[in-house]
């Protein structure tokens, strides 16, 4: 698909809900297609409403290493559930091994460029390896979830992977994704029921207070417009990172 074959379609599906975007979607890129989760709530609609209509389009979920048990206790709940099996990726072990050795454990707390050198190897490289041989792929995506996230549209081009980017839940309130879940029993992340909007890896989400962003628990000590790993920020995806570890300073 080109620019303007996206144009088209954001004009067709205007009007069209999460359901008929999936839809299009499968039919537009059937066995091309994927289902990228992170086992959040909105993810977990999306799998839900998957399973029901082709069962055979790939879900998978990156393990960073650093994921809360109850992400791990959430992928085994949602295989039983689905009798499917969610594909898991992992980050290369000498790039994680590397950094670590360099930077330290928690390098991320010290600067969002080693924020962003963690979430690159932990999320970036092993999604494009889970993006290889497709041609689109779902996201979970709402725009009222952050202020990064505001211009986001029903179906993108994501420029950095080379793939066509469908978010069907770009439209819903929070309360809708609450709804869906609680009426067709969908599993979820038992940290919803604690706090936990958003969720990621452990050191790196908290629990938000009353009247904060639901993004506010995710990278909670930087400003607000950093607070994306990459994977939705096509600024900070255009161009390949290499990391020369040896000749970072250590902080």
């Amino acid at each position: 698909m080109d620019r303007k074959e996206i144009e088209r379609v954001n004009e067709k599906l205007a009007k069209a809900d999460a359901r008929e975007t999936l839809d299009w979607a499968i039919e537009r890129f059937g066995a091309d297609l994927v289902l990228s989760s992170s086992m959040g709530a909105e993810d977990q609609v999306l799998t839900d409403m998957l399973m029901k209509k082709a069962p055979s389009v790939e879900v998978f979920t990156l393990d960073t290493g650093r994921l809360f048990p109850e992400t791990y206790q959430l992928i085994d709940e949602t295989n039983e559930f689905y009798k499917t099996k969610i594909k898991i990726y992992f980050p290369d072990y000498k790039q994680v091994e590397e950094m670590v050795n360099n930077k330290g454990v928690n390098l991320f707390y010290h600067s969002v460029e080693n924020r962003k050198m963690c979430c690159h190897i932990r999320k970036i490289e092993p999604l494009k390896r889970a993006f290889s041989g497709r041609k689109a792929w779902i996201s979970g995506l709402r725009r009222e979830q952050s202020i990064t996230r505001t211009e986001v549209q029903r179906v993108e081009w994501d420029e950095a992977n080379g793939l066509v980017k469908i978010n069907p839940l770009i439209d819903w309130k929070e309360d809708q994704v609450w709804d869906y879940i609680t009426v067709n029993h969908v599993p979820y992340h038992k940290l919803h029921d604690k706090g936990y909007p958003s969720i990621g890896c452990q050191p790196c989400t908290r629990a938000v207070k009353p009247g904060e962003d639901v993004r506010a628990g995710r990278w909670w000590w930087e400003d607000p417009e950093h607070k994306e790993c990459g994977l939705h920020v096509q600024d900070d995806l255009k161009t390949e990172v290499s990391f020369d570890f040896k000749n970072l300073d250590k902080k």
